[in-house]
């Protein structure tokens, strides 16, 4: 199991689950658990037990989360304990920065010093440059809807649109707002963000997806 959890640790996203209490003959026993379910590894002669192992740990990788959870030794509630101790080993979740501002710099750092990955994006190559973002896991020279069509996202994804010009903005954003990400916000004054929103439901953004963006973005100060 020890190489097992070496490998797996080089892997972007993987569920390490052991026995770390119960019966002597099982414990340092464990499941290597991916992402779409399958896994490698046996706790004993039972597959009901490694099944619902299994499907324990899943859920516990979809969330990020390490911990410990109790079973049965036959699958279930009954039978003796067995105490299975989780290892989650998920890649840093992503801040994806749209508009190569001088606020973005200072996201990038805040982002950075909270374990994001973060990339900033930005069509015009004379202000997207590793000089001006050395701090950013990436800087990308695209248009905003275009790279945002290309990369990789999922529920942990953060998208914050610093542009502050309808021309990225208005594309991006109906694109964004559709995605099943964790947060969409877009930078602007309140004037901004009304005729942004105009804007979006003539291109035919609904009501109900409208509701995602958090405009202007921040916190609320009372300013």
């Amino acid at each position: 199991f020890a190489a097992a959890l070496s490998a797996a640790r080089s892997q972007e996203t993987v569920a390490l689950a052991r026995v770390v209490d119960g019966p002597a003959e099982r414990l340092g026993r464990g499941l290597t658990v991916h992402s779409d379910g399958s896994y490698e590894g046996m706790l004993g002669d039972e597959p009901q037990l490694d099944r619902t192992a299994a499907a324990r740990a899943r859920a516990m990788l979809e969330l990020g989360r390490t911990g410990t959870f109790l079973i049965g030794e036959e699958g279930s509630y009954c039978g003796r304990p067995l105490t299975m101790l989780v290892e989650s080993s998920v890649p840093a979740p992503r801040l994806i920065v749209f508009g190569a501002i001088d606020f973005a710099a200072a996201l990038v750092r805040l982002g950075k010093f909270l374990g994001y990955h973060v990339t900033v994006c930005d069509a015009r190559p004379v202000f997207a440059t590793r000089a001006r973002f050395p701090e950013a896991d990436e800087v990308v020279v695209d248009w905003p809807h275009r790279y945002l069509a290309a990369t990789r996202l999922d529920n942990r994804t953060v998208l914050c649109v610093l542009t502050h010009d309808a021309k990225f903005d208005i594309p991006l954003l109906q694109r964004a707002l559709k995605l099943p990400v964790a947060y969409v916000g877009a930078m602007g004054s309140r004037r901004t963000h009304e005729d942004r929103i105009q804007r979006l439901r003539a291109a035919g953004v609904t009501d109900q997806q409208l509701a995602r963006l958090r405009s202007p973005i921040g916190l609320d100060l009372g300013a």
